[in-house]
């Protein structure tokens, strides 16, 4: 029998540029245990180095996208647990804020597409994305009040984004569950569909057709300057324009422009 270290609980598959990450461990709905959580690491990381993918979308197999952190199996392993839950020097991060930074700062659009469940760290997962489609019947918590805790996978800084403070602490402080249809209406949802991978492949058709380079710098704009001072971000706006007028994807870019030709863009520097 496979050890938990040696069974994958997250596959990538990439077709056309796009990458469809998987969460297979749906014998346990997609329960977040700490080896899960470092190969969606290892999985984020290895999408940053190939610059020829063009977008990621993360799915959940089975009945759900996640049931979120599966305390039975993490709490079995308290040395583990320790380690996962210390901040090393030389990060700004712990294991469990560094699952959703890396795919909130992937230089890439990130897709969640949500059915089933999507509870406590799947959703604080789901927020780290750029764009989450769910069905209308999903099933959608920030739950880690049932416990006794609070949101420590970068939900603080996700979270405070989308909705405003009141909606905030009452979906932190109660911990309710919602249905995708009320999230797109608070603005936690992008999308609802009855078939959101569908719809969420036809958004990353349309940002396939711009420059990877500029679709990368917008990401970093918006998600750098949401908070920055004035000044502070308008010098990240002139720094990122800077970079994308030197580089040769902004004028295969403006040459399509002007043609009317399709674009046909290099891989993301």
């Amino acid at each position: 029998m496979p050890t938990e270290q040696q069974s994958r609980r997250v596959e990538v598959e990439v077709r056309e540029q796009i990458a469809y990450v998987r969460l297979t461990r749906s014998d346990k709905l997609n329960g977040l245990d700490l080896a899960m959580l470092e190969q969606l690491v290892d999985a984020a990381r290895t999408l940053r180095r190939d610059r020829s993918v063009r977008a990621a979308i993360l799915l959940g197999d089975g009945p759900a996208f996640s049931s979120g952190l599966d305390f039975a199996s993490v709490l079995k392993r308290p040395s583990r647990l320790a380690l996962a839950f210390v901040r090393w020097p030389w990060r700004a991060t712990n294991l469990f804020q560094r699952v959703c930074w890396e795919w909130r700062t992937l230089p890439i659009p990130v897709v969640a597409v949500l059915h089933g469940h999507c509870y406590g760290g799947a959703m604080q997962l789901a927020l780290a994305a750029d764009f989450r489609f769910a069905t209308p019947d999903c099933s959608l918590a920030i739950l880690e009040a049932k416990w006794g805790l609070i949101p420590d996978m970068t939900g603080s800084v996700t979270l405070r984004e989308l909705v405003g403070a009141d909606t905030a602490k009452r979906l932190v402080m109660t911990g309710e569950t919602f249905d995708g249809t009320y999230a797109k209406q608070i603005g936690l949802v992008t999308e609802v569909a009855a078939d959101p991978q569908e719809e969420a492949e036809k958004l990353i058709a349309q940002l396939a057709a711009r420059s990877p380079d500029s679709v990368a710098a917008a990401k970093a704009l918006l998600n750098r300057t949401r908070t920055a001072p004035v000044r502070a971000a308008l010098r990240v706006e002139r720094s990122l324009q800077l970079g994308l007028l030197r580089g040769a994807n902004s004028k295969i870019a403006r040459a399509a422009a002007m043609t009317g030709k399709q674009a046909r863009f290099k891989p993301r520097r």
